[in-house]
């Protein structure tokens, strides 16, 4: 009795700053705010202003909320479960409280296209621990006449569609609410580049544009617009800066990190010195004109050894960018300098740990070796965000005053145990490699 009258004063505690049922909109200060306020326990009755979520709760367009992709969880399930909101394009503030009044738990955050948030959350039985990020949405609508050029392999991706999905994860993932809140006051860092960047949907790829969110305050909002095979050019003819830029306000950030796709165009005008630096300035002019802070970063390395060191394969493409942003008065970050030190330091067999190098049968349906040398998985991806937030620091950039205070400090020669490193698995796996391979 006494536990759960404690678990009630906790949710009534939680949900008494919810002045408004679910799913209002409300006009303040003439900006348009959405606030969702949910409770997972399973509890019919709850506190005014939350939404009571049961197993039967599933995602349909009509209701604009609940459990999706998978089956909702049970009191003794242990498999990763989804949850999808019905929101517009923006920013959203997202407040977990993790934990189960039935049992311990650990639990892990992504959202949209494996964004990580959060990360092996330990709480033991009746204990809450609640968490705050903040994400972005958005469909491919860029206004009334034109739509993003995505590719068929992109048509499912989470990050195209018209929900907000989180995905909960770990050995005994537990969230007992989620509150949701439109912002328009936080600065948004969008990611411009190709598969080292991009938000892979599906194991065993990951990039650092889906890492690097977790080791910020909800104070900055990420939104990654990168996608695998995309070159300076492609990124632009695709119609993806359009979208970002449309998105774009004063005080934001683009970051453009391209080389990979662009340094195998052959046709008259391409290279390093031309169609490549010509398109990172459009980038850099249209971020200005809008009052947003470009960066520039240089292609991560791919795993080339001979003889115990890297021999790079970008050819003139890194120093080009360094060029570009000299010029321009653009901060950059080396980040082929540091993924150097990372592989080189792994070591020619401790490098395949950071990539996607797996044994025939690893996966479900892959009949083949993975032996890719440009991509990462989520150990490596985990690593190279760490790297960008280096190269931020070594820059003193104003962006570093959102890193959260468990954020410890990294150095490429000395990166982090692949031992050490836990991952769960999210349920989707894909054994068709990236474009741009």
């Amino acid at each position: 009795m006494k536990v759960r009258t404690a678990l009630l004063m906790l949710m009534t505690a939680l949900c008494s700053q919810a002045q408004e049922t679910a799913w209002s909109l409300r006009t303040q200060n003439s900006e348009l705010k959405t606030q969702f306020s949910f409770d997972l326990t399973g509890n019919r009755r709850v506190a005014e202003g939350c939404t009571a979520i049961t197993e039967t709760s599933v995602y349909n367009d009509e209701t604009g909320y609940g459990y999706d992709l998978q089956p909702a969880p049970t009191k003794k399930s242990t498999t990763p479960y989804f949850f999808s909101v019905k929101v517009p394009d923006g920013n959203y503030r997202v407040t977990v409280t993790l934990g189960s009044k039935n049992r311990a738990a650990s639990t892990s955050v992504r959202g949209e296209s494996r964004r990580l948030f959060v990360e092996n959350i330990t709480t033991k039985k009746g204990e809450f621990k609640e968490y705050t990020f903040t994400i972005n949405k958005r469909n491919t609508v860029i206004d009334e006449k034109e739509k993003v050029k995505i590719k068929p392999r992109e048509k499912n991706k989470l990050n195209w569609d018209d929900k907000l999905t989180l995905e909960f994860n770990g050995d005994v993932p537990a969230c007992a609410r989620i509150d949701i809140e439109r912002v328009e006051d936080v600065p948004t860092i969008f990611l411009c580049g190709n598969s080292t960047v991009v938000d892979q949907d599906n194991e065993p790829w990951a990039s650092w544009g889906q890492m690097i969110p977790r080791f910020f305050t909800d104070k900055v909002c990420f939104a990654n617009y990168a996608e695998s095979g995309e070159s300076s050019n492609t990124f632009i003819s695709a119609g993806r800066l359009k979208k970002a830029l449309s998105q774009m306000k004063e005080g934001d950030y683009i970051f453009m990190e391209f080389g990979h796709n662009d340094e195998k165009q052959k046709k008259t005008g391409s290279g390093a010195w031309g169609h490549f630096i010509y398109n990172l300035k459009i980038y850099i002019d249209e971020a200005r004109a809008r009052g947003a802070h470009p960066v520039l970063v240089t292609p991560t390395q791919r795993r080339n050894f001979k003889d115990g060191k890297l021999v790079d394969t970008h050819g003139e493409f890194p120093e080009a960018v360094k060029f570009l942003a000299e010029k321009t008065g653009t901060p950059v970050i080396d980040l082929q300098q540091m993924t150097t030190i990372l592989y080189e330091t792994l070591g020619v067999e401790g490098s395949k740990k950071a990539l996607v190098h797996y044994p025939a049968g690893t996966w479900p349906g892959q009949d083949k070796e993975f032996a890719d040398n440009t991509h990462f998985n989520p150990y490596g991806a985990y690593q190279i965000a760490k790297c960008v937030i280096e190269g931020l620091k070594e820059l003193n950039h104003p962006l570093v005053q959102y890193l959260r205070d468990d954020y410890p400090g990294y150095n490429p020669a000395n990166p982090d145990s692949f031992d050490s490193f836990k991952w769960n698995n999210s349920p989707f796996t894909e054994i068709e490699k990236p474009d741009g391979n």
